[in-house]
């Protein structure tokens, strides 16, 4: 039996009554198999499993698909409850901003300003922000975020690791559908025509990984990663090979390849570890 609560005041009383660690996997709702995939993670390794369901309007830029964005709690609940979860927060906007949008939100540093936060300029903010406020309402020992979101968990573990927040962050692989698209609650608005160009994502880092697996250096790399995705229907945002951390590409070693393009209105990312091999 998963117990709803949608105040501060309800997840005070539900959480003092949590014994034992809890889990918390944040969510906007619209849940699928990558977040069921998450919430049994966290029933894994946590005695007891919060999850939270909030849009947070603070992440979402003048354009975007904020009133759009998908809202199943009911459908959400099924999920929750076939995961073992114990609990569900689910706010409406004015319990979590009480006095409107928030004038004081995190900085996420320059991190926050490139790739994702170049291409959507203060979401970073607005994810830091929101995170923050529910890891001091939930008070969890452990915070479960997807790979696939993977500059969100880089930063979020940065706040933790810089703001001394005593949260253990877990990151969980990338959960695909059978024809590797990386699941997202925006694969929904993709039409039947525009699936196949959204493929191109994952084509894209399935060559870079073979072209790191046959010895290519970082360059050759990142030019097949270029040559898979290059087709009719997706519009590329970035494409890029980082260190793991997200700073500038190491020369060999471990290494991560992420890309987001455009297919027709929807945006989609995706990334993938790489090792590269040493220079002869």
């Amino acid at each position: 039996m998963v117990s709803v609560v949608h105040t501060r005041k309800e997840l005070a009383a539900a959480r003092d009554g949590l014994t034992g660690t809890v889990g918390v996997v944040m969510t906007m709702g619209a849940l699928h198999a990558g977040h069921e995939t998450l919430l049994r993670a966290a029933r894994e390794r946590a005695d007891h499993v919060l999850v939270t369901v909030f849009v947070n309007p603070l992440q979402f830029g003048p354009n975007e698909d904020f009133d759009r964005y998908p809202r199943t709690l009911d459908a959400d609940l099924e999920i929750c409850r076939r995961a073992g979860a114990d609990l569900v927060f689910a706010p409406p906007v004015n319990e979590m901003y009480p006095q409107g949008q928030p004038t004081v939100r995190l900085n996420p540093g320059p991190l926050g300003e490139d790739l994702e936060g170049l291409s959507r300029p203060g979401f970073f903010h607005g994810v830091l922000t929101v995170v923050m406020k529910l890891l001091q309402l939930t008070r969890p020992d452990l915070a479960f975020f997807g790979e696939k979101d993977y500059q969100q968990l880089t930063l979020v573990r940065r706040m933790v690791r810089d703001l001394d927040v005593p949260t253990e962050i877990v990151g969980v692989p990338t959960v695909r559908e059978p024809d590797g698209l990386a699941l997202s609650s925006r694969n929904r608005y993709l039409s039947a025509e525009e699936r196949p160009a959204a493929l191109r994502l994952s084509a894209a880092l399935r060559a870079g990984v073979a072209a790191a697996e046959r010895g290519d250096d970082a360059g050759a790399v990142l030019a097949a990663a270029h040559r898979a995705f290059d087709a009719p229907g997706a519009r590329l945002d970035y494409l890029v090979l980082t260190d793991t951390d997200l700073e500038p590409g190491p020369v060999a070693g471990a290494a991560r390849l992420l890309v987001a393009a455009w297919v027709g209105a929807t945006r989609l990312i995706d990334n993938t570890a790489i090792h590269l091999a040493p220079r002869p």
